[in-house]
Formats: C-alpha cells, structure tokens, sequence
C-alpha cells in the first residue's frame, strides 16, 4: 500500500476545540471522543497540523482520561493509512511488542520467535530505533547485536519471513509520519496513547496479535479496538501480563486474556507448572547492555548451550506463539515444539538464515 498524502482538509474538531469542548475539563468531568473527532485528530496529529503546545495537551489529557476503545480503534485506523503493508506468503504472529522496551531484564522475544520458526510457526516483530519516553533497547537493538539486518524496507522484510520464518519490521520505513512524531513524543515526558496504537500497525497483515499488558482491563480495550477498526480484522488477539511491559511471561505467575473471533476468554499461566522454578529477578542483564546480554544469550539458548532459567523462559514463549498461532492445541504441545526446535537445530539454521539475509 503506498504512502498517503497528506490531507488538504480537515473535519469540524480542530485540537484545541477538542480541548476546550471535549477531553479538556478535567479528569473527572472530561467525555470520550465520537470517532469522528478521534479520527479528525488523529489526521490532524499526522499530518503536523497542531502547533506544539495545542499538540502537548491534547496528548496529556488524553493520558489523563483515558482512551476507549473506540478512539483508539480511529486512531489506528488513520495509522493505517500511512501504514506501508507488506505481507509475507506465510501468515505470521505478530508480535506488536512494547515499543518503550526493557531496562532490566533480558529480551526474550527475539530468541522466542526464532525458535517458534524453527518449530514451523512465522514470526513477525516490529519496533522503530529508541522510543520516547523510556529509550531502552527494544528488538532492533538485539537483532542488531546479531548481526541480522533491521533497517529494512517492508518488502525485505516480508521477503525475510517467507525465507527464514521470522521477520523484522522497522517503523521508520512501514509508518514515517509516526516516526516523524519522535521528537515532539521525547519532549513530553509521558507516554501518549501513540505508544499503544504504534504497536497495533500490524504491517505484515498478519491474522494473529500477540501483545502484552499490565492490567486485564487494558487487554480487553485491546480486543475491543480490534473489533472496531476498518482497517483490521484479526481471527486471533492474545495479551498476557509481561515483564516490564514486554511480550515475554513473567515467571510465577502470568494472566493471559484470549480473543479468538469474538469471544474473549482469561485464564492463568503458572510457571512451576511447567517444570520452571525461577523468579524475576533470575532474569535480569546488566541493565547498562540489556541488548548484548540478551543478544548472546539468544545465541546460546539457540545453540542450545544453556539449560537454565533463561532457556526455559524462551522455550515458553516460544510455545506461547506456537500456541497463538493454532500450531499447537496446549501450551505443554507448543513447549515440546519449542524444546525440538532448539534440541534439533532447526532454531539455529533460522538465526543463520537471518544473517546471511
């Protein structure tokens, strides 16, 4: 899908109208958005319209009221249509993880979806380079310490998914008017409801969305803002409480909320369940290179040269995408797929196919 033009011409809510009329007023008294105003916003946003400080406080008392499901569901379908689509032959997961990232434990994802692809299961992520308010490293930043490609183009990217399995989308290229909005982001302070909706772009078209969340009530807006876009309609959205945010599940314990063609259902993970005896902090990396240590513990979890905690916790989530994307009927049948994966070699051909990419 090539790249929209600007529009010339705007609705009726301008974003100081908007302010003043609508979410404006204060916490308590401050109303939702109709789709149309979070549409008209939301292409004013893009295309530069508001000035700074117009721009600052919509953003601000949007945080402040929170959004619904409804004006996220516009402001991602207006998204789309910036959105450069390159969707591979294969149907992946796509793994629209926290674009904040991590600072104190270890990127699992990266290493999780390799192996879910050797199992057989396609595996797409997506990030952009460091992204306000956090900037700590995200995807990119461990694949980039692997030596696989990342500032793609989205055609090489879906071309990546369809000749290894996994595959990485980089936002400056499928979504460059979001991107354009780095700066005014990094000089807010706060997250803006931008870092959730960037997240939902889903570039490969892929059926299946696999997202994480710190509350169950935020995984269900996330259902729901899928079940009102125009722009997507997904077969399968599966949210699970990671760590710092992350698509990775937290040792002990983990909720997971499951939507598959209009039924949401929420159940509990319980690691020691699964043989894994092991806490948060038995995850943590040198929080001053959390993209090395996780870089290097990817490539001996994938050489299958460890057997400890980390290699358990990939091996879940591993399973977690196998099982997303139907691959598998339970979490244990993904898990004995990911473990033949690594054990087989299958993981450590798709990390040599994605550096010789």
């Amino acid at each position: 899908m090539a790249q929209a033009t600007e529009p010339t011409e705007f609705g009726e809510w301008p974003l100081k109208r908007l302010m003043t009329e609508v979410v404006g007023s204060g916490v308590k008294s401050a109303e939702d958005m109709t789709r149309e105003q979070a549409t008209d916003a939301m292409e004013r946003i893009l295309a530069g319209e508001p000035d700074p400080t117009t721009l600052g406080a919509f953003w601000l008392a949007n945080r402040w009221k929170h959004n619904n499901a409804e004006e996220l569901a516009a402001y991602t379908d207006v998204i789309a249509e910036d959105v450069v689509y390159a969707e591979p032959d294969v149907d992946p997961v796509d793994c629209g993880a926290n674009y904040d990232g991590k600072g104190d434990t270890a990127i699992l994802g990266a290493a999780a979806g390799i192996v879910a692809a050797g199992a057989g299961t396609p595996v797409v992520t997506h990030s952009g380079d460091r992204v306000p308010t956090q900037k700590q490293d995200v995807y990119k930043h461990v694949l980039d310490e692997l030596g696989v490609r990342t500032e793609l183009v989205p055609n090489e990217s879906a071309e990546m998914v369809d000749e290894t399995g996994f595959g990485f989308y980089y936002q400056p290229e499928f979504a460059p008017r979001i991107n354009e909005l780095w700066d005014r982001r990094d000089q807010m302070g706060v997250r803006t409801f931008v870092n959730t909706v960037e997240t939902l772009a889903n570039p490969a078209k892929a059926d299946v969305h696999l997202g994480s969340f710190y509350h169950l009530a935020f995984a269900k807006k996330v259902t729901s803002t899928f079940e009102q876009m125009a722009s997507q309609s997904p077969h399968r959205v599966v949210m699970f409480q990671g760590m710092e945010g992350y698509d990775d599940i937290r040792p002990g314990y983990t909720k997971v909320g499951e939507w598959t063609d209009g039924e949401f259902q929420d159940y509990e993970i319980e690691t020691p369940e699964y043989g894994m005896d092991f806490e948060y902090e038995d995850l943590a990396v040198d929080p001053d290179d959390v993209a090395g240590d996780s870089a290097r513990l990817t490539e001996e979890i994938i050489a299958g040269e460890r057997e400890d905690h980390f290699a358990d916790a990939v091996a879940l989530n591993a399973a977690f995408r196998i099982y997303a994307r139907d691959d598998a009927d339970t979490l244990d049948e993904g898990l004995e797929l990911a473990r033949e994966s690594i054990e087989s070699g299958a993981a450590d051909a798709v990390l040599e196919q994605l550096r010789d990419f």
